[in-house]
């Protein structure tokens, strides 16, 4: 499902895990290699209208893992142990965009062209959200927030 779907589902937490994407450049998204095993890649993300998106580099691996296999696991880079703004993390099932979505990401200033009219190089992904969650710390505990289509929202706590 997409990211405007779990926004409606659990506003909240959606604002918090995009805030934690949003604050630093640097993240790590798995994917799974040809023969199964998990590959873990260095990542940017975007947020292009209601959408969460990521793009490739010509010939990434992890782009050829998405395509094959589009199942990933996205981590926002924790920046101290402290925790502060949470720890996020969201996973489902990426799909690669057409030629005409492609070209709405060039319209976007730091990808491609700028100017909408070429899109830019590489591969783009849509990432659909299937579950999502949110690590915080409080005092002597953890406190985790997730999110998923089957479960909802919920909130534990953990020392």
């Amino acid at each position: 499902m997409s990211w405007q779907v779990f926004e409606q589902e659990s506003p909240e937490l959606a604002a918090a895990v995009r805030a934690r994407f949003e604050a630093h450049p640097h993240h790590v998204i798995a994917t799974l290699r040809a023969a199964g095993a998990p590959r873990a890649s260095g990542t940017n993300v975007m947020f292009v209208g209601a959408e969460l998106l990521i793009g490739c580099m010509p010939g990434a691996v992890k782009g050829a893992d998405l395509r094959r296999d589009g199942r990933y696991s996205l981590h926002s880079a924790t920046l101290d142990e402290q925790l502060v703004g949470g720890d996020a993390k969201v996973a489902g099932t990426a799909t690669l965009l057409d030629d005409d979505e492609r070209v709405a990401v060039g319209a976007v200033p730091g990808h491609g062209t700028g100017t909408g009219t070429e899109p830019p190089d590489g591969d783009y992904f849509r990432l659909g959200v299937d579950e999502a969650s949110l690590v915080e710390v409080d005092g002597d505990q953890l406190v985790v927030t997730s999110w998923s289509r089957s479960a909802g929202t919920r909130r534990r706590t953990r020392r």
